[in-house]
Protein backbone atom coordinates (compact mmCIF):
# COMPACT_ATOMS: atom_id res chain seq x y z
CA UNK A 1 0.00 0.00 0.00
CA UNK A 2 1.46 3.34 -0.87
CA UNK A 3 0.65 6.17 0.95
CA UNK A 4 -0.56 9.48 -0.20
CA UNK A 5 0.62 12.67 0.63
CA UNK A 6 -1.57 15.11 2.62
CA UNK A 7 1.04 18.39 2.31
CA UNK A 8 -0.47 21.06 0.47
CA UNK A 9 1.46 21.57 -3.05
CA UNK A 10 2.77 24.76 -3.77
CA UNK A 11 0.16 25.44 -6.58
CA UNK A 12 -2.49 25.24 -3.58
CA UNK A 13 -0.96 27.85 -1.39
CA UNK A 14 -2.44 31.00 -1.37
CA UNK A 15 0.15 33.94 -3.41
CA UNK A 16 1.19 36.78 -1.34
CA UNK A 17 0.35 39.94 -2.93
CA UNK A 18 3.04 41.28 -5.04
CA UNK A 19 4.79 44.53 -3.24
CA UNK A 20 4.61 47.82 -5.22
CA UNK A 21 8.30 49.04 -5.98
CA UNK A 22 7.06 52.57 -5.99
CA UNK A 23 6.93 54.45 -3.26
CA UNK A 24 4.83 56.50 -2.04
CA UNK A 25 4.38 60.15 -3.45
CA UNK A 26 6.62 58.94 -6.61
CA UNK A 27 3.28 58.40 -8.84
CA UNK A 28 2.68 61.78 -8.87
CA UNK A 29 5.18 63.96 -9.78
CA UNK A 30 3.14 66.72 -11.83
CA UNK A 31 0.72 67.04 -8.95
CA UNK A 32 3.31 67.96 -6.44
CA UNK A 33 5.15 70.14 -9.41
CA UNK A 34 1.94 72.46 -9.34
CA UNK A 35 1.32 72.52 -5.74
CA UNK A 36 4.90 73.73 -5.19
CA UNK A 37 4.12 76.30 -8.50
CA UNK A 38 0.63 77.37 -6.40
CA UNK A 39 2.61 77.98 -2.87
CA UNK A 40 5.24 80.13 -5.37
CA UNK A 41 2.26 82.09 -7.11
CA UNK A 42 0.45 83.20 -3.85
CA UNK A 43 3.50 83.44 -1.26
CA UNK A 44 6.24 85.42 -3.59
CA UNK A 45 4.44 88.63 -4.64
CA UNK A 46 3.52 88.85 -0.49
CA UNK A 47 6.74 88.60 -0.22
CA UNK A 48 7.37 91.38 -2.45
CA UNK A 49 5.08 93.48 -0.83
CA UNK A 50 6.65 92.78 2.61
CA UNK A 51 9.99 93.62 1.78
CA UNK A 52 9.01 97.16 -0.42
CA UNK A 53 7.17 98.13 3.70
CA UNK A 54 10.29 97.97 4.82
CA UNK A 55 12.20 100.37 2.60
CA UNK A 56 14.31 103.44 3.36
CA UNK A 57 13.43 104.45 -0.21
CA UNK A 58 10.41 107.16 -1.46
CA UNK A 59 8.69 104.42 -4.34
CA UNK A 60 7.41 101.00 -4.24
CA UNK A 61 10.68 99.40 -5.85
CA UNK A 62 12.12 96.10 -5.66
CA UNK A 63 15.05 95.16 -3.87
CA UNK A 64 14.33 97.95 -1.21
CA UNK A 65 16.29 101.24 -0.73
CA UNK A 66 17.64 100.48 2.90
CA UNK A 67 15.88 99.61 5.78
CA UNK A 68 13.42 101.80 7.37
CA UNK A 69 10.03 101.83 9.75
CA UNK A 70 9.12 105.05 8.86
CA UNK A 71 6.28 103.87 6.44
CA UNK A 72 4.62 102.17 9.18
CA UNK A 73 4.91 105.33 11.38
CA UNK A 74 3.12 107.12 8.63
CA UNK A 75 0.76 104.57 7.57
CA UNK A 76 -1.06 104.11 11.47
CA UNK A 77 -0.71 107.95 11.83
CA UNK A 78 -2.99 108.81 7.88
CA UNK A 79 -5.66 110.08 9.21
CA UNK A 80 -7.81 108.22 5.76
CA UNK A 81 -6.47 105.09 6.95
CA UNK A 82 -7.27 105.29 10.57
CA UNK A 83 -10.70 106.71 9.81
CA UNK A 84 -11.47 103.98 7.22
CA UNK A 85 -9.85 101.18 9.52
CA UNK A 86 -12.64 102.27 12.16
CA UNK A 87 -15.55 101.95 9.57
CA UNK A 88 -14.15 98.55 8.57
CA UNK A 89 -14.45 97.32 11.38
CA UNK A 90 -17.50 98.56 12.21
CA UNK A 91 -18.92 97.15 9.28
CA UNK A 92 -17.49 93.66 9.58
CA UNK A 93 -18.45 93.33 13.33
CA UNK A 94 -22.39 94.04 12.56
CA UNK A 95 -22.65 91.90 9.56
CA UNK A 96 -20.77 89.30 10.94
CA UNK A 97 -23.28 89.22 14.05
CA UNK A 98 -25.66 89.51 11.87
CA UNK A 99 -24.95 86.80 9.58
CA UNK A 100 -24.36 84.11 12.65
CA UNK A 101 -27.80 85.80 14.14
CA UNK A 102 -29.51 84.34 10.62
CA UNK A 103 -27.46 81.28 9.94
CA UNK A 104 -27.11 79.51 13.12
CA UNK A 105 -30.58 78.77 13.37
CA UNK A 106 -31.14 77.79 9.30
CA UNK A 107 -28.50 75.37 10.36
CA UNK A 108 -30.47 74.01 12.84
CA UNK A 109 -32.94 73.69 10.86
CA UNK A 110 -31.06 71.94 8.29
CA UNK A 111 -29.77 69.72 10.06
CA UNK A 112 -32.08 69.31 12.83
CA UNK A 113 -35.17 70.07 11.83
CA UNK A 114 -37.71 67.92 9.22
CA UNK A 115 -38.29 70.93 6.86
CA UNK A 116 -39.01 70.12 3.27
CA UNK A 117 -36.69 70.85 0.28
CA UNK A 118 -33.45 71.07 3.04
CA UNK A 119 -30.92 70.81 0.32
CA UNK A 120 -32.84 73.92 -2.16
CA UNK A 121 -33.18 76.19 1.17
CA UNK A 122 -28.80 75.17 1.92
CA UNK A 123 -28.10 75.72 -1.70
CA UNK A 124 -29.96 79.15 -1.35
CA UNK A 125 -27.45 80.37 1.34
CA UNK A 126 -24.92 78.90 0.10
CA UNK A 127 -25.57 81.01 -3.45
CA UNK A 128 -23.41 83.86 -2.43
CA UNK A 129 -20.54 82.00 -3.25
CA UNK A 130 -20.84 81.49 -6.48
CA UNK A 131 -22.91 84.72 -7.82
CA UNK A 132 -19.97 87.77 -8.53
CA UNK A 133 -19.97 90.37 -6.39
CA UNK A 134 -20.23 92.76 -8.79
CA UNK A 135 -23.55 91.22 -9.91
CA UNK A 136 -24.53 91.28 -6.43
CA UNK A 137 -24.02 94.82 -5.37
CA UNK A 138 -25.29 95.55 -8.72
CA UNK A 139 -28.97 94.18 -7.98
CA UNK A 140 -28.34 95.99 -4.62
CA UNK A 141 -27.43 99.34 -6.11
CA UNK A 142 -30.29 99.05 -8.13
CA UNK A 143 -33.23 97.61 -6.16
CA UNK A 144 -32.77 98.83 -2.54
CA UNK A 145 -30.83 102.31 -3.16
CA UNK A 146 -32.24 103.45 -6.35
CA UNK A 147 -35.89 101.54 -6.14
CA UNK A 148 -36.17 101.89 -2.32
CA UNK A 149 -34.24 105.35 -1.46
CA UNK A 150 -32.23 103.33 1.06
CA UNK A 151 -28.59 104.89 2.08
CA UNK A 152 -25.53 103.49 1.47
CA UNK A 153 -24.77 102.14 5.19
CA UNK A 154 -27.40 99.78 5.00
CA UNK A 155 -27.42 98.79 1.56
CA UNK A 156 -23.65 97.97 2.25
CA UNK A 157 -24.70 96.19 5.31
CA UNK A 158 -26.90 93.89 3.62
CA UNK A 159 -24.84 92.78 0.95
CA UNK A 160 -21.60 92.00 3.35
CA UNK A 161 -24.40 90.00 5.82
CA UNK A 162 -25.77 88.42 2.21
CA UNK A 163 -22.21 87.28 1.60
CA UNK A 164 -21.29 86.03 5.01
CA UNK A 165 -23.85 84.07 5.19
CA UNK A 166 -22.58 81.19 3.14
CA UNK A 167 -19.36 80.77 6.05
CA UNK A 168 -22.09 81.17 8.78
CA UNK A 169 -23.97 78.13 7.21
CA UNK A 170 -21.45 75.60 5.97
CA UNK A 171 -19.12 76.26 9.23
CA UNK A 172 -21.41 75.85 11.81
CA UNK A 173 -23.26 73.04 10.16
CA UNK A 174 -19.79 71.01 9.47
CA UNK A 175 -19.58 71.39 13.37
CA UNK A 176 -22.81 70.48 13.88
CA UNK A 177 -21.97 67.33 11.70
CA UNK A 178 -19.23 66.19 14.09
CA UNK A 179 -21.99 66.29 17.23
CA UNK A 180 -23.02 63.59 18.87
CA UNK A 181 -27.14 63.83 18.65
CA UNK A 182 -27.47 61.25 21.33
CA UNK A 183 -26.56 64.09 23.80
CA UNK A 184 -29.20 66.41 22.70
CA UNK A 185 -31.99 63.71 22.41
CA UNK A 186 -30.46 62.59 26.29
CA UNK A 187 -30.79 66.05 27.62
CA UNK A 188 -34.55 65.81 26.48
CA UNK A 189 -34.51 62.53 27.72
CA UNK A 190 -33.77 63.60 30.83
CA UNK A 191 -36.88 66.44 31.43
CA UNK A 192 -34.69 69.65 29.58
CA UNK A 193 -36.66 72.28 27.13
CA UNK A 194 -35.99 72.84 24.42
CA UNK A 195 -34.07 76.05 24.90
CA UNK A 196 -32.65 74.80 28.20
CA UNK A 197 -30.79 71.90 25.70
CA UNK A 198 -30.16 74.44 23.33
CA UNK A 199 -27.77 76.50 25.92
CA UNK A 200 -26.48 73.34 27.80
CA UNK A 201 -25.95 70.93 25.29
CA UNK A 202 -26.20 72.28 21.07
CA UNK A 203 -24.59 75.66 21.92
CA UNK A 204 -21.03 74.08 23.48
CA UNK A 205 -20.86 71.47 20.68
CA UNK A 206 -21.43 74.50 18.01
CA UNK A 207 -19.19 76.67 19.58
CA UNK A 208 -15.98 75.58 17.68
CA UNK A 209 -18.11 76.41 14.20
CA UNK A 210 -19.59 79.53 15.29
CA UNK A 211 -15.78 81.02 16.58
CA UNK A 212 -14.56 79.75 13.28
CA UNK A 213 -17.12 80.99 10.75
CA UNK A 214 -16.95 84.30 13.04
CA UNK A 215 -13.63 84.51 12.28
CA UNK A 216 -13.72 83.84 8.52
CA UNK A 217 -16.55 86.03 8.11
CA UNK A 218 -14.94 89.25 9.62
CA UNK A 219 -11.68 88.70 7.64
CA UNK A 220 -13.66 88.34 4.78
CA UNK A 221 -15.65 91.19 5.38
CA UNK A 222 -12.76 93.50 6.38
CA UNK A 223 -11.55 92.63 2.86
CA UNK A 224 -14.09 93.20 0.35
CA UNK A 225 -13.04 95.40 -2.19
CA UNK A 226 -16.02 94.62 -5.17
CA UNK A 227 -18.66 95.36 -2.90
CA UNK A 228 -17.84 98.31 -0.97
CA UNK A 229 -16.71 100.13 -4.08
CA UNK A 230 -19.94 99.82 -5.40
CA UNK A 231 -22.06 100.74 -2.33
CA UNK A 232 -19.92 102.74 0.03
CA UNK A 233 -20.28 106.49 0.20
CA UNK A 234 -18.06 109.67 1.00
CA UNK A 235 -18.85 109.94 4.35
CA UNK A 236 -18.61 105.89 5.10
CA UNK A 237 -15.32 104.42 3.22
CA UNK A 238 -13.63 100.73 4.06
CA UNK A 239 -9.93 100.51 4.03
CA UNK A 240 -9.09 98.27 1.21
CA UNK A 241 -11.22 100.50 -0.99
CA UNK A 242 -9.53 104.05 0.78
CA UNK A 243 -6.20 102.17 -0.04
CA UNK A 244 -7.08 101.25 -3.91
CA UNK A 245 -7.79 104.97 -3.80
CA UNK A 246 -4.43 105.80 -2.44
CA UNK A 247 -2.60 103.59 -5.05
CA UNK A 248 -4.23 105.69 -7.77
CA UNK A 249 -3.16 108.68 -6.80
CA UNK A 250 0.68 107.95 -5.41
CA UNK A 251 3.33 105.28 -5.82
CA UNK A 252 4.74 105.73 -2.14
CA UNK A 253 5.60 102.57 0.07
CA UNK A 254 3.05 103.66 2.71
CA UNK A 255 0.00 101.40 1.17
CA UNK A 256 2.78 97.96 1.82
CA UNK A 257 2.66 99.04 5.14
CA UNK A 258 -0.45 99.16 5.69
CA UNK A 259 -1.23 95.88 4.00
CA UNK A 260 1.78 94.33 6.09
CA UNK A 261 0.30 95.15 9.08
CA UNK A 262 -3.27 93.57 8.14
CA UNK A 263 -1.49 91.04 7.07
CA UNK A 264 0.70 90.45 10.46
CA UNK A 265 -2.69 91.01 12.07
CA UNK A 266 -4.71 87.99 9.96
CA UNK A 267 -1.97 85.55 10.80
CA UNK A 268 -2.10 86.06 14.14
CA UNK A 269 -5.32 86.12 14.84
CA UNK A 270 -5.58 83.03 12.57
CA UNK A 271 -2.58 81.33 15.03
CA UNK A 272 -4.41 81.74 18.32
CA UNK A 273 -7.73 80.82 16.40
CA UNK A 274 -5.47 77.09 15.74
CA UNK A 275 -4.26 76.96 18.94
CA UNK A 276 -7.73 78.00 20.72
CA UNK A 277 -10.49 76.14 18.37
CA UNK A 278 -8.65 74.08 15.46
CA UNK A 279 -9.20 74.95 12.15
CA UNK A 280 -8.62 71.18 11.18
CA UNK A 281 -11.04 70.08 13.57
CA UNK A 282 -14.07 71.79 12.16
CA UNK A 283 -12.80 71.98 8.28
CA UNK A 284 -12.26 68.28 8.28
CA UNK A 285 -16.25 67.87 9.01
CA UNK A 286 -17.11 70.21 6.04
CA UNK A 287 -16.52 67.22 3.23
CA UNK A 288 -18.68 64.83 5.65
Amino acid sequence: MTRTSTAPTSAARPRRPARSSKTPGTGRPVAGTLAVAGYVVMIVPILFVVATAFTGGRTLTFPPQGFSLQWFEKAVTYAPFTGALVSSLQLAVLATVIALAVGVPVTLAIHRGRLPGKGLIEGMFLSPLIVPELVVGLALYQQLMIGFGLANFPTLLIGHTALMMPYAVRVTGASLALADPSLEEAARGLGASPVRAFFTVTLPLLRPGIFSAALLSFVTSFNNVPLSLLLQSRDFRTLPVTMLDYVQQSYDPMVAAMATLILAATVVVAVVAERTVGFAKIFGGINK
